[in-house]
């Protein structure tokens, strides 16, 4: 008979002490759910002091319907064993070996015998060692030497690739780092590892937006099990710094089990920077070659333009002053402003100083004011790229851009626009111009000579000229007299034209007879040198048998020697109105062409133009 429960302390105790087993032990009265007895062990186990007549049910939980399974095992075969039941204790849950026997068939009565797994395991543990002892140092020393050597030729081959190599586990935590991702990156393997890589070298996007890690392809790999080959990306430093690079993410396994993924990138900083000064010096050569072929156009229509002069021709003592002036100014960086009527030589002046400078590699790039649209202006002064309005096709240059290193020459230079005055100026004076429709400036290093048929002082005063702008150019004007102001210079130009022409029109040398020439000097010229040039031409054309047939209508003067007719300023612009609605009738109307007015009055087209604005002349008049 064991010891009942029921019976008080002075009871006789069962004829033997479970104390005597080694193991954990209690008896259990499974019909009442009583523990009987407990040995020292298992009171140490289960963390109890007085164990009989407690309810063992307390103990074990939600795992009473398993333990009453088990417990029918135990009664219908007289012995079982199970792992799967904890105990609560003091110190927490413990998992259990648990092996019962039935101690009598009729009875309810059965021994419970307990074995801490945690210990179990322990022992297993020293088990282990004591036989890697027993197998010898020797049997020891090589097993260490095995798996130091298999440790070291992994970090050797991963330590000997050129590319940076990382690794993160499921939860995006670093495994390992290569020595070449350290060298790149900057971090040490004490700094990375164990720690999310993604906050430390991928936390945000080159252009300063924070890059979240569900965002990142690195994280898909190894949450979706995909492979991501990225191109262009930024890693950051430890010293702040990115670096760019690209980089290979594939996810890793363990025993089919998803585990994390291993990084290989490389840094391609050095390459893009490459790229972008190629692309940019790519960019560069085309803007040459676009500004070449825009020198070339330039310099091939003032070639097809007819200039008559390569040389300053004549010695009247305003010629000499000119001459001098240019010799002053040429050499220097000065902007010029030339005044003078129209045909007075303006734009050979602006030729003779550009030639005689340091600048004269580069081409010098004339810009008619008078003859571009005033909605169209701003492209023609500082260029357009693609798109920056419906018709522009194709990025162009302006004429400021092509003239870099060289000079633009501004003709009629009062005829530009008020509202581009003061962008011309500030581009000018800041060196520096941006084209229509884009943001990036581009330097500028451009002299600036300007011509000029009115007093711009009044062009100032009535408002319809920037008075900086007038300053800016204003730092050396030259004057540039009349025709008839300089008499003296009109056989050595009539000489001149007349050798062109000849040469132009594959005509024999005519003879420009003394009589002639009297009558060249004795016109008053309002058209000057360049009406000179056109009669000269015309002469050339229709003289026969040697000698130079010129006509010019009435001479200014009627003898030589004798003053003409002094007239007002109002007076000759009514007659040149006049003249002009006369030219229009003879030709109906036409302006250009080898039958207009241009080609009669020997005038660039331009001026036709801005005389009929000027002169507020209609259609119906010169119809009538």
């Amino acid at each position: 008979m064991w010891h009942d429960p029921s019976m008080n302390e002075s009871s006789p105790v069962p004829a033997f002490s479970l104390n005597a087993v080694p193991e954990a032990a209690l008896l259990l009265d499974t019909r009442r759910d009583v523990i009987l007895d407990a040995n020292e062990a298992a009171c140490a186990m289960l963390g109890l002091t007085r164990p009989r007549g407690l309810a063992l049910s307390p103990l074990l939980g939600r795992q009473v319907p398993r333990f009453i399974i088990f417990v029918e095992e135990v009664e219908h075969r007289g012995e079982a064993w199970t792992r799967d039941l904890r105990f609560r204790t003091p110190n927490g849950d413990r998992a259990c070996e648990l092996r019962g026997s039935l101690i009598d068939p009729n009875e309810t009565t059965i021994l419970l015998m307990l074995v801490d797994l945690a210990e179990l395991e322990r022992r297993a543990q020293i088990f282990d060692t004591e036989e890697l002892h027993r197998a010898g140092l020797e049997g020891w020393k090589r097993a260490q030497s095995f798996f130091a050597e298999l440790e070291n030729e992994n970090q050797l081959i991963l330590n000997a690739a050129g590319e940076g190599i990382y690794g993160v586990n499921a939860e995006g935590k670093t495994t390992f780092v290569n020595r070449a991702a350290q060298e790149m990156l900057g971090w040490t393997s004490e700094d990375l590892m164990g720690k999310s890589i993604h906050d430390m070298i991928h936390h945000h996007h080159v252009n300063g937006e924070v890059y979240h890690s569900h965002e990142c392809p690195i994280y898909r790999s190894f949450r979706f099990e995909q492979v991501h080959r990225i191109e262009d990306e930024v890693f950051w430093r430890k010293d702040g710094k990115p670096i760019r690079v690209e980089y290979v993410s594939t996810p890793i396994y363990d025993q089919q089990v998803l585990a994390g993924a291993v990084v290989i990138f490389r840094d391609i900083t050095e390459r893009k920077e490459n790229e972008r000064r190629l692309r940019e010096a790519l960019e560069e050569v085309a803007a040459l070659r676009d500004r070449l072929e825009q020198e070339n156009a330039y310099l091939q229509e003032a070639i097809t333009s007819e200039q008559a002069h390569h040389d300053i021709i004549g010695t009247a003592p305003a010629t000499r002053q000119l001459r001098t002036r240019i010799d002053l100014v040429a050499k220097t960086s000065a902007n010029v402003l030339i005044s003078g009527e129209r045909g007075t030589g303006k734009g050979l002046v602006a030729n003779a100083i550009h030639n005689a400078s340091d600048r004269r590699r580069r081409a010098l790039i004339h810009l008619r004011c008078g003859s571009v649209p005033a909605d169209a202006m701003g492209s023609e002064l500082f260029g357009h790229i693609r798109g920056a309005y419906q018709s522009a096709l194709r990025d162009k240059p302006g004429k400021l851009e092509l003239a870099h290193s060289g000079t633009i020459f501004l003709e009629n230079v009062e005829e530009l626009p008020l509202e581009h005055q003061g962008q011309l100026l500030r581009a000018l004076q800041d060196r520096e111009v941006t084209r229509l429709g884009d943001s990036r400036s581009r330097i500028i290093d451009v002299r600036v000579i300007a011509a000029t048929t009115k007093v711009l002082e009044r062009e100032v005063d009535a408002g319809r000229f920037r008075e900086d702008l007038f300053l800016f150019l204003n730092v050396f004007p030259i004057a540039c007299h009349p025709l008839r102001e300089k008499r003296e210079d009109i056989p050595a130009l009539a000489t001149h034209f007349l050798s062109l022409a000849n040469m132009r029109l594959n005509r024999a040398r005519n003879v420009i007879t003394q009589r002639t020439m009297q009558q060249l000097q004795a016109y008053s010229w309002p058209g000057n040198a360049r009406e000179l040039r056109n009669v000269i031409e015309r002469a050339a054309i229709i003289s026969q048998g040697g000698k130079l047939i010129v006509d010019i209508g009435d001479p200014a003067v009627s003898t030589i020697g004798q003053p003409a007719q002094i007239k007002s300023e109002a007076t000759l612009q009514a007659e040149a109105r006049a003249n002009l609605v006369a030219c229009l009738h003879e030709t109906g109307g036409r302006v250009s062409g080898p039958n207009g007015a241009a080609r009669v009055l020997g005038v660039p087209a331009t001026t036709i133009y801005s005389r009929i604005k000027k002169f507020g002349i209609e259609d119906r008049e010169w119809r009538n």
